[in-house]
């Protein structure tokens, strides 16, 4: 759904909206577009996001957690995560839920306005963004040669994989199955996961996804999360706690 504000009437948005602003120019933008919302730049209009909802942040930080541990893992680029301005084309400027720079791009950027392309954005849908997403932004990124391209609707129980071939995307929808990436090779996902109520482990999830068995001690994972005291310090409290696969992986850090 599209809202749009009425200046006359001041009424408050109180459903999934993006609000659109004719009139504004890039250097405007970026002087004056907070830093703890998502807007965005396109062709001489500001786009406004409403609010997500928990679940889009919950399958966003899952995402994230098992992109980053798998770049980290093969040190192949660096994840982020919106409101992270990219300007993917001169005049437009898109604040991704997830994108992934190569290595040399991300020791390279600097400031508020990445112009590095990154390797593949991903985006979860919300109520009022899967035209946007599926549609606008699908053209903008293909236009910019944005090589790899995910739409993650949890609602409809899509995933929407788009592949650059020869400046357009050849696009392929899953509700199940195994999908790979073409840019980060050997990283893949099991559709299903992404539907799950609550969502798998991330721990066990990555470990799947670098070829190794899920551990079977969690005991570091579900300990006690309070805040260590007087009488219970933090080292006494988990010292005991790190499963020995970890130390075997990290020699050095655990002491």
């Amino acid at each position: 759904m599209l809202m749009v504000v009425e200046r006359a009437t001041q009424k408050p948005l109180t459903e999934p909206h993006l609000v659109r602003v004719a009139g504004w120019t890039l250097e405007r933008y970026l002087q004056e577009a907070p830093e703890d919302a998502f807007w965005e730049f396109v062709r001489g209009e500001v786009v406004m996001h409403s609010p997500v909802r928990i679940e889009h942040q919950d399958l966003t930080r899952f995402l994230t957690f098992l992109l980053h541990g798998f770049c980290l893992h093969y040190r192949c680029g660096r994840v982020y995560n919106g409101p992270a301005a990219v300007r993917v084309l001169p005049e437009v400027v898109r604040e991704p839920d997830i994108f992934v720079l190569s290595l040399d791009d991300a020791l390279q950027a600097r400031g508020v306005l990445v112009e590095a392309r990154p390797l593949l954005i991903v985006e979860v849908v919300s109520p009022s963004t899967r035209t946007l997403d599926l549609v606008e932004k699908a053209y903008d990124y293909a236009q910019a040669g944005i090589p790899e391209y995910w739409v993650v609707d949890r609602e409809e129980q899509t995933f929407h994989q788009h592949v650059l071939e020869q400046g357009r995307y050849a696009v392929a929808v899953y509700r199940q199955g195994r999908v790979s990436s073409h840019v980060l090779p050997g990283f893949w996902l099991d559709v299903a996961w992404l539907w799950q109520e609550p969502l798998p482990s991330e721990w066990d999830v990555l470990e799947r996804v670098l070829g190794r068995e899920p551990a079977a001690d969690r005991r570091l994972l579900t300990a006690d999360c309070r805040p260590p005291t007087a009488n219970r310090p933090f080292q006494e409290e988990v010292s005991h706690e790190i499963p020995d696969h970890w130390r075997a992986r990290s020699p050095g850090r655990f002491h």
